[in-house]
């Protein structure tokens, strides 16, 4: 028999959480069982069971095995209705976000801050998609007074599946760029799919941060009219005074408050996250110390000592917009000799061999000690770079890095994540 979402969700109120991976079962734990194009989560509910899971929710019959295992027609589904209809039941401030660069800076600075004064629950990692969404809701406990909750999407139509079930009062878009080109289909994709926050504020009646910087997201909150949503202005009584390499920024008083995040662009992502903060009602004082307690981990803008060298690791992620941002970021930033080591931009479809060899052609007017590319797509920035170090693979690249050790510079590292070029950082240890 299948079982209802109003079953499904009495179970839930009744459990310790939800997962989707017997390696983290918890006791208490509702298990549903997802499939994908090469496993089939069905075979696990017994397993899962044994490990302590209160109940296993599937969509295959052969695999029912008693009372504890539940049936329904689609696991994902299933899933996705359970998180949108136990949002019904929650009053707290919702904050969704998304943009093309720096959704998990922001959504972590904005924890940071609001946290200062609330029990403030985020997005754990990058728990963003249509899986990530609902279990990121269904994360959400009872003492938790306000939650944040990043939104990605490789293509028009994910930000409102994913709005529709996260159901957000206040909502963000970081910026627009060149990211997941591929599935968009092009830039004007990108404008609306990630619009479609705008779309579901602007029905709801919610509450939208436009950032201070005039730009193609002002653009498209004036574009829509907007005539429901209440917008907040993040513009605030602070002055950037640096960013070489971290920010630091001044108050009105004159009173200059130190970062952990390089870059210019950071220092918008700070201005949402302060204005957030001001919004509901935090102090001065607590707003700052968010700020400056926030240090960045997981390969994103992470400033990194690693024997004599100095590393500016943002590893996690790149695209054309954020690699262009982080490049002449560091070609002015304070520090010699300077090296970049680039790796693939990935999902760029047809602009692939464009966009790489325009990064190429950037690079070639700033100045570096040394410039390593790695990776199929990078060739195509060569034609500007005669003189750059380029491999194929990654370890083509640990194997260079063995013979030529580096000692006492600068040294930039970014990729896509496809990449995982946080591995050459075992290879800079060894230049002691």
């Amino acid at each position: 028999m299948i079982v209802t979402t109003q079953t499904l969700l009495e179970k839930f109120l009744s459990s310790t959480g939800v997962s989707t991976d017997t390696r983290n079962i918890q006791a208490g734990n509702l298990f549903f069982a997802l499939k994908g194009p090469n496993f089939n989560a069905n075979a696990m509910a017994v397993e899962a069971l044994d490990k302590g899971a209160q109940y296993a929710i599937i969509d295959d019959a052969d695999y029912l095995a008693g009372e504890r295992t539940l049936l329904v027609e689609d696991g994902l589904l299933a899933l996705q209705a359970l998180a949108t209809t136990y949002r019904q039941t929650l009053s707290i401030p919702i904050i969704g976000l998304t943009g093309s660069n720096g959704k998990t800076t922001t959504k972590e600075l904005i924890f940071s801050v609001l946290s200062q004064k609330y029990h403030c629950f985020a997005t754990t990692g990058n728990l963003n998609n249509h899986i990530g969404v609902p279990l990121s809701i269904l994360s959400i406990k009872k003492e938790h007074e306000i939650a944040v909750i990043e939104m990605g999407a490789n293509k028009q139509g994910d930000i409102r599946e994913l709005v529709n079930i996260a159901q957000p009062t206040h909502g963000l878009i970081t910026n627009i760029g060149k990211a997941h080109l591929e599935g968009f289909g092009g830039i004007e994709g990108v404008r609306k799919g990630k619009g479609e926050l705008f779309d579901f504020l602007n029905t709801s009646g919610g509450i939208t941060f436009l950032p201070q910087q005039a730009g193609p997201v002002q653009e498209m909150f004036q574009e829509r009219g907007m005539k429901n949503a209440v917008y907040v202005n993040t513009a605030l009584p602070t002055s950037l005074v640096e960013a070489k390499p971290m920010v630091r920024y001044s108050l009105e008083s004159g009173e200059v408050i130190d970062s952990h995040l390089p870059g210019i662009y950071n220092f918008e992502n700070i201005q949402l996250a302060l204005a957030i903060g001001k919004f509901f009602q935090l102090s001065d004082e607590q707003c700052n110390a968010g700020i400056s307690t926030y240090i960045p981990n997981n390969h994103r803008s992470q400033f990194i000592k690693i024997g004599s060298n100095q590393v500016l690791m943002d590893a996690y992620n790149a695209n054309p917009s954020s690699m262009s941002a982080a490049i002449s970021h560091f070609a002015e930033t304070d520090g010699e000799p300077k090296i970049i080591i680039l790796g693939d931009m990935f999902e760029l479809g047809e602009s692939t061999e464009e966009e790489h060899a325009s990064l190429g052609k950037l690079i070639a007017g700033l100045s570096f000690e040394k410039v390593l590319l790695v990776g199929q797509h990078m060739q195509h920035a060569l034609i500007h770079l005669p003189a750059a170090y380029y491999f194929p693979d990654k370890f083509g690249l640990h194997t260079w890095l063995q013979d030529h050790p580096i000692h006492a510079s600068f040294l930039l590292v970014k990729g896509s994540r496809g990449i995982q070029l946080e591995s050459v950082l075992a290879f800079l240890e060894n230049s002691k």
